[in-house]
């Protein structure tokens, strides 16, 4: 008897390490896979091979001076004309998909992500007003008011949310009704205003919900940076919790969760990730929809390995769209968030036909 009791603990230890390896093996392949698409995208169009292109970002990281005009001009057409949109297509990419994850855990719903409570709506009619209030594009205090007045309004549903959800049952598919009519609301200003505005106007709006990296520059990056390590940080302390959530409230609740505080804690730190990226990238979607699925159904449901795992998948995914963009520049200017709908929609279409139901996939 004791021995079969052995037995059974060590095949139940094989298991487990077998299952961390494999989870590891996926999050360091990942990894390289990023790193890959990095250099392929700034090689893309720029007339340098791959390794070419892999030495200067290396001299670059590494302080090496530019020894020539030539060697300068490189350096400068890459590291500071390319890298930066990847940078920032790998930070939003992450963050995204960290919104998406905690989503989708915390609502208890596969098809939750971080636009679910108008969020995007909300950040789209702050932007819209800055730029038909006169401020542009093309200066330094135009692009700070854009930002400032997107973060905001990306602010406002989430605190509606909160707010509303005092007074009526939170549960996850009220909070996602209520959601649903925020944004719907915040849709309709966002078309009153830009019906009523000039033809100028009109043009940088349309090109701001549609989401692009391309204008982005060393600057914009560090407040997202901040904000998308500090979330991921705390994420990672409370994976546990968030595996609790998956089980339900009623679960949670027997398990010692205060379900509605905790849920109102999520949903005001991804409301702080999320209008952290779109105030400067526009509106992406589909990221925080499919990367954790695709993360889900290759290593499982434990947040604790999803929440890295699909924040690395979330940057492949957003870095790809983005080599894409830039292999389609031929055809004209195709931003990041029109390609990412193209990839996004099949693929998030397969995930649903190839599950046989939620459960394998979340």
């Amino acid at each position: 008897m004791t021995e079969v009791k052995s037995t059974g603990n060590h095949d139940l230890k094989q298991d487990y390490r077998r299952e961390i390896g494999k989870k590891t093996l996926f999050i360091g392949g990942s990894l390289v896979s990023l790193v890959v698409l990095v250099i392929l995208s700034c090689a893309v169009g720029t007339g340098y091979g791959f390794f070419e292109t892999y030495q200067i970002i290396v001299d670059r990281l590494m302080g090496v001076e530019p020894s020539n005009i030539t060697e300068w001009w490189a350096d400068h057409y890459v590291c500071e004309n390319i890298l930066p949109g990847i940078v920032a297509a790998i930070i939003a990419g992450a963050g995204l998909s960290l919104g998406g994850a905690v989503m989708q855990s915390m609502m208890g719903n596969p098809l939750a992500d971080p636009y679910t409570t108008g969020i995007s709506s909300g950040a789209c009619f702050g932007a819209v007003l800055s730029i038909t209030m006169g401020l542009s594009f093309g200066t330094m205090t135009g692009d700070v008011g854009i930002v400032a007045m997107a973060f905001v309004g990306a602010l406002i549903p989430s605190i509606l949310i909160i707010l509303l959800s005092r007074f009526v049952n939170s549960s996850p598919s009220t909070l996602i009704l209520i959601g649903t009519a925020i944004s719907y609301f915040f849709n309709a200003l966002v078309t009153y205003v830009m019906v009523i505005s000039d033809a100028d106007a009109l043009q940088d709006a349309f090109t701001w919900q549609i989401g692009a990296v391309s204008d982005i520059h060393w600057g914009d990056l560090p407040l997202m940076l901040i904000v998308v390590s500090i979330s991921s940080i705390l994420i990672l302390l409370v994976s546990n919790k968030l595996n609790l959530m998956m089980m339900g409230d009623d679960s949670a609740k027997t398990l010692g969760l205060d379900v509605d505080n905790f849920r109102t804690l999520c949903l005001v730190l991804i409301s702080v990730l999320i209008a952290s990226i779109i105030s400067f990238t526009g509106i992406i979607g589909f990221v925080g929809l499919i990367a954790p699925h695709i993360t889900r159904y290759i290593i499982g449901g434990d947040n604790k390995f999803v929440i890295p795992a699909g924040m690395l998948m979330g940057a492949i995914i957003l870095c790809l769209a983005d080599l894409l963009s830039r292999c389609l520049l031929d055809f004209g200017n195709v931003p990041i968030g029109v390609v990412m709908s193209f990839i996004g929609a099949p693929i998030f279409l397969y995930l649903i036909v190839r599950s046989k139901s939620d459960k394998e996939v979340f």
